[in-house]
């Protein structure tokens, strides 16, 4: 007697989805990325988070130069991300080991270097011809 396959299972999709077109919308995992200068990425903010709580945050960790929470244009509404300027890289790099994955306003942090600009999205920056 012939067995008879199983259908194949279709390809989860998540439940978020673009607000334009409607198709689905790929969750992304933060890219650790190395710390090689004093300015870090903050992710997995609370939106409540301001830049006050994160300084006070950081400069229990070594000397904090600026802080910015990235806002959205319109809205002035945190969109849970910032970046912090510590005064020394080795300081950048402490708070990484003490600050990454701590619980912060009830969320982890997620806390590795900054991309810089030429490093994001794979792409490097053009070389000129000198």
């Amino acid at each position: 007697m012939a067995r008879q396959s199983e259908p194949e299972a279709e390809p989860a999709v998540s439940s978020r989805t673009k607000s334009s077109g409607g198709a689905a919308r790929s969750s992304r995992k933060p890219e650790a990325v190395e710390v090689t200068t004093p300015r870090l990425y903050v992710g997995n903010l609370s939106f409540d988070a301001t830049e006050s709580d994160l300084s006070e945050l950081f400069n229990g960790v070594g000397q904090v130069v600026n802080v910015e929470v990235v806002s959205h244009k319109h809205t002035q509404r945190s969109k849970g991300f910032a970046f912090v300027q510590m005064q020394t890289t080795e300081e950048a790099k402490r708070a990484v080991e003490e600050l990454h994955d701590k619980a912060f306003m009830g969320r982890p942090l997620v806390v590795s270097g900054a991309k810089n600009a030429d490093q994001q999205d794979g792409r490097s920056a053009p070389r000129v011809a000198a």
